[in-house]
């Protein structure tokens, strides 16, 4: 389903409004000292992330029908996001972008995409926990890496567990991704 020019004049609207939010949301979390990760590899074009997105959205949109039906409308009429399901714990939307081709793997309306796909890995670096998708290429390593991993080094504990907590605190610079925990 590509795009017309009137939905695409809709989502740069939109998309404008959403890079001033998101411009001022990020300089007041820099002034707190986030995002504390930097976002390290490249997108391979796998479209894991394009699959089935999901937001998170404020607790009064997740239970208040009428704000609901409205976000639910506009992401379906305006992005294509057909709702799927949701995770009721951390009031999360799961959806089917109807512009995602499985067959190459591509967004059909690549140039009027909306602004969360346009921010995708950068918002997971906000997080706690950033977690990629096992096939993408994309990892988060802290800001204070080196110096962790300097200290880590100089303590008695195995090599193992060393490596270990190098990947569950971010600290590794090779793409290896944290471990489940």
């Amino acid at each position: 389903m590509k795009d017309g020019w009137i939905r695409r004049v809709i989502k740069r609207v939109a998309l404008l409004r959403y890079k001033i939010d998101l411009g001022v949301m990020r300089l007041a979390l820099k002034w707190r000292g986030q995002p504390r990760f930097q976002l390290r590899g490249s997108c391979e074009g796998c479209g894991r992330c394009c699959e089935n997105p999901s937001m998170q959205v404020p607790a009064l949109v997740f239970r208040l029908k009428s704000l609901r039906w409205i976000f639910l409308s506009w992401h379906r009429i305006i992005n294509g996001f057909e709702y799927e399901s949701e995770q009721r714990q951390g009031y999360i939307f799961m959806f089917r972008c109807s512009h995602f081709d499985i067959e190459s793997r591509r967004c059909d309306s690549y140039e009027s995409r909306p602004g969360m796909c346009r921010d995708y890995p950068r918002a997971l670096l906000y997080q706690v926990r950033p977690e990629f998708f096992e096939e993408c290429n994309f990892y988060a390593v802290d800001e204070n890496a080196e110096a962790f991993r300097q200290a880590l080094d100089e303590t008695d504990l195995s090599p193992e567990k060393i490596a270990e907590l190098k990947k569950k605190l971010f600290l590794n610079d090779q793409g290896d991704g944290p471990l489940d925990v």
